[in-house]
């Protein structure tokens, strides 16, 4: 017995009149997400016009949580004024094409099948869903890196607690600003071993910027994995900051699995985030919250059976009730994503973020941990300055300079900037000068 989203709805008590809705006179979800800001975005200015971020400031952490661009805020204000109103019609006869239009939308800018992607809340949530179930094998283990999250290292501490789990760390390069794309793949290479059944690992490094060469990485393990003789080694990859820089459709990283929270370089509601898995790799994991996505779970239960078993990703998507207005509206963001351009925002992202390391070089006592190289670097910028902490730093910044900086939030702990498509090249020499002048 399979149960489609209207079924769990009138199951669970919200069996309100057919058609209400539309007697009601709301409209569609693509009238709702507004496109009037869509004729201005082929100008940068356009597209930070539809942002309401304090433009006295060079506003250069956006990264850290979204600023949501008018054709979000609209979205989230419409299904908002229709939840508010009419809370259960409007839950009944629009959640099922909703949540079905967040799927289609994200999948046609992703590249991938809707059937691949799980809505979550955010990376941590989906990293923490992903790694408590990952099958594993009596004796097999899980390799990460020393330089990944504590998202990633607490999630795999919690499941080796629980299960016994072993879980391993490799160290993928010893300074940031030098480090190699063949080195980094050799490396995870070497510290594969029959034991290994997934690697975890980190697109771009929030401590010190450096993007992972993840194609190459899959294609290493995957040779590998033939001169061992074993079976598939699964590569799991949080994305959070190259999630909505990097252009790549999901499908060419190679990845088995990829978790991102859409609110951070995306610019999606705040409190959204998926998992994309490869439709074969599903099954390598376990849903760990009851889902409201998953027909086949709601309706065995219903019939008094027992599930099937098997995971997909409607199964792995967390169900109950959520803040549905900022939910629906990320198919909203991802419409807006494709309206500015995978490759051109990947471009102008990339642009700034070179602009603002060589700017950053030419200062005297500062020194720029990122690389240079564009293939080992996405929008994150990190340095650091002998004379002043970076806490200093951020806060001198912000009071003398009206430039918006974060720390990095490790036990080494750099000035960090995060320039993206909210920003000038304005922006970027207020920082340079910024930093300039504070390093006197």
């Amino acid at each position: 017995m399979t149960l489609d989203r209207r079924d769990l709805l009138v199951r669970t008590g919200l069996l309100v009149g057919a058609g209400a809705l539309a007697a009601a006179g709301c409209r569609s979800d693509e009238e709702a997400t507004t496109t009037a800001a869509a004729a201005g975005l082929d100008t940068w200015e356009g597209v930070r016009a539809s942002f309401e971020l304090d433009r006295s400031r060079a506003q250069l952490a956006s990264f850290l949580l979204a600023a949501h661009p008018r054709p979000v805020r609209d979205a989230i204000a419409e299904h908002r004024v229709r939840l508010d109103a009419d809370t259960a019609v409007y839950l009944h006869d629009a959640s099922e094409r909703l949540e079905a239009d967040v799927l289609q939308a994200a999948a046609g800018y992703l590249g991938v099948a809707p059937e691949e992607i799980a809505v979550t809340g955010s990376t941590t949530m989906g990293l923490g869903l992903l790694y408590a179930t990952l099958r594993l094998d009596a004796g097999e283990e899980i390799l990460t890196s020393e330089h990944d999250f504590y998202s990633t290292h607490e999630a795999l501490r919690l499941r080796a607690e629980a299960t016994g789990a072993s879980i391993r760390r490799v160290r993928l390069y010893d300074e940031p600003g030098s480090a190699a794309l063949g080195d980094i793949v050799q490396r995870v290479r070497d510290a594969v071993t029959p034991s290994t059944r997934a690697v975890a690992l980190t697109w771009v490094h929030s401590s010190t910027g450096v993007k992972l060469p993840v194609r190459e990485i899959a294609d290493e393990l995957s040779e590998r994995d033939a001169e061992l003789g074993k079976r598939k080694t699964l590569l799991a990859v949080d994305a959070v900051h190259g999630f909505g820089v990097e252009p790549e459709a999901l499908p060419d990283l190679g990845c088995d699995f990829l978790v991102s929270g859409c609110h951070k370089w995306l610019f999606g509601p705040r409190g959204t985030g998926i998992v994309w898995g490869r439709a074969d790799a599903w099954p390598e994991v376990a849903p760990t919250i009851p889902s409201f996505t998953d027909g086949e779970s709601f309706g065995a239960w219903i019939a008094g059976a027992e599930p099937s078993g098997s995971t997909s990703a409607a199964a792995f998507t967390p169900g109950g009730y959520h803040a549905f207005e900022h939910r629906w509206a990320l198919a909203a963001a991802f419409r807006f994503r494709h309206e500015v351009g995978r490759e051109r925002a990947a471009e102008r992202t990339r642009a700034l973020a070179t602009r603002l390391k060589q700017g950053l070089r030419e200062v005297p006592g500062a020194v720029v941990r990122t690389p240079f190289d564009e293939g080992l670097s996405a929008g994150l910028v990190c340095c650091e300055v002998a004379s002043m902490a970076p806490e200093e730093l951020v806060d001198r910044l912000l009071s003398d300079h009206g430039v918006v900086a974060s720390v990095t939030p490790y036990a080494t702990r750099y000035l960090r900037f995060g320039p993206s498509i909210v920003n000038s090249q304005e922006d970027v020499d207020r920082a340079v000068a910024g930093v300039a002048e504070l390093a006197r």
